[in-house]
């Protein structure tokens, strides 16, 4: 009957270069540290990729640690509190395993999309649907320019900014 959609993300390449390539590893360098050390320095030209043939690998190990790198990267990058706590809730191999895997799976095949536009294109068969788009301000993980590029094809949806929050559903201005 009505959609809330927050934290929009639409698996274009700017977006997942943005993140998993080179943009918020600026904001984050110390944390952009420890999720380039499991990959080579001879396959970071394509660190999605890298991520890619270490959990296809042989190396459970390694393949492991690279599930434990990748989740830590967004856990840091996740709200404008960053919490160590979060940090290590993320690190649990059980969770790692599943998050980054699931997560660079869809990734690398672009979410299984004909073309990277088509979310932003199918906006169209979904415009009589009643809806909300929360966006934090300070989103890292799915930067604005998303949910504002949304926003401008769907004006009939309320566009909520979240001044003074990142990307975590839980954060403060979000939740409200």
């Amino acid at each position: 009957s009505e959609m809330v959609l927050r934290g929009i993300f639409m698996l274009r390449q700017k977006e997942l270069d943005w993140f998993y390539q080179e943009g918020a590893s600026n904001i984050f360098p110390e944390a952009w540290k420890d999720y380039l050390k499991v990959i080579d320095k001879d396959k970071r030209d394509n660190l999605m990729g890298a991520y890619c043939e270490i959990f296809n690998g042989p190396d459970q190990k390694k393949s492991l640690d690279a599930a434990i790198a990748w989740s830590r990267w967004e856990a840091a990058c996740s709200s404008l509190d960053y919490s160590p706590a979060r940090v290590e809730s993320f690190s649990n191999p059980e969770f790692a395993l599943a998050f980054a895997l699931i997560e660079n799976h869809y990734f690398m095949n672009k979410g299984f999309l004909e073309h990277e536009k088509q979310l932003l294109d199918g906006i169209e068969k979904i415009r009589d649907i009643p809806a909300v788009i929360v966006q934090g301000r300070y989103d890292v993980v799915c930067p604005m320019e998303t949910a504002y590029e949304v926003s401008k094809r769907w004006p009939e949806a309320s566009f909520e900014i979240a001044q003074n929050s990142g990307h975590s559903a839980f954060e403060k201005e979000i939740v409200h």
